[in-house]
């Protein structure tokens, strides 16, 4: 999937037409949907399929990618985390670009990442707004590629293309990652054995000081 994005990454945003260009919804399967431009191009590669096509100012794609029918069930939501900052780690390394505005955010009920990949491969600072949807089955790319120079006008395109995701209530976040419970903060559990040894040695020393006034009476 990696050698794919970095294949796109190459792609002449100057390609790009400046009519303005209309988006239809396309479904991606029975549980995504999202809108394109009306002259989108879809591919089925090493059993991804993969959804592009150019708009007024910038360049859509849309990947698919099945996760392995073997792929282990997440656990927790700090698992979840760990796999998209791999996946944006092996973005980042082989496009060799810089990442910028790495977030969260929520798409139904499910949780995202968006982040900012910063390129020049010798045409020009490149920007590719990224938004990843990981379930369990299939994880998700909605990329956005435009030359820094279309920065102050291609703001609504990628409003329009972004906020267009819709995914079916049938996803749950149990489809990333089986339990909800948060846990406790690395502070929290500091803060609360911390407290628990400073209660401890409190008690050695009341317990201490009662036994020397007890034998100082005594005498």
């Amino acid at each position: 999937m990696k050698k794919i994005l970095v294949m796109f990454s190459l792609v002449l945003l100057a390609t790009a037409g400046f009519a303005q260009t209309p988006l239809k919804p396309v479904k991606i399967d029975s549980l995504v949907t999202v809108s394109l431009p009306e002259k989108f191009t879809k591919k089925d590669t090493l059993g991804q399929s993969i959804y592009s096509g150019n708009a007024q100012y910038g360049y859509m794609v849309v990947i698919r990618a099945p996760n392995a029918k073997n792929n282990e069930p997440l656990k927790k939501e700090r698992d979840l985390n760990k796999v998209l900052q791999d996946y944006i780690k092996g973005i980042k390394g082989q496009a060799d670009g810089h990442t910028l505005n790495v977030r969260d955010t929520t798409i139904s009920h499910l949780k995202a990442k968006t982040f900012e990949l910063q390129t020049d491969q010798g045409a020009g600072l490149q920007i590719r707004n990224f938004i990843i949807i990981y379930t369990q089955d299939v994880t998700y790319t909605f990329e956005y590629y435009y030359a820094a120079l279309h920065k102050d006008v291609m703001k609504d395109e990628y409003k329009a293309y972004s906020s267009s995701i819709r995914v079916s209530p049938e996803l749950k976040r149990t489809d990333q990652y089986l339990s909800n419970a948060k846990g406790l903060s690395p502070a929290a559990k500091i803060g609360i054995y911390g407290g628990g040894a400073l209660l401890i040695i409190l008690i050695i020393v009341l317990v201490a000081r009662k036994k020397k006034r007890q034998q100082l009476e005594q005498v």
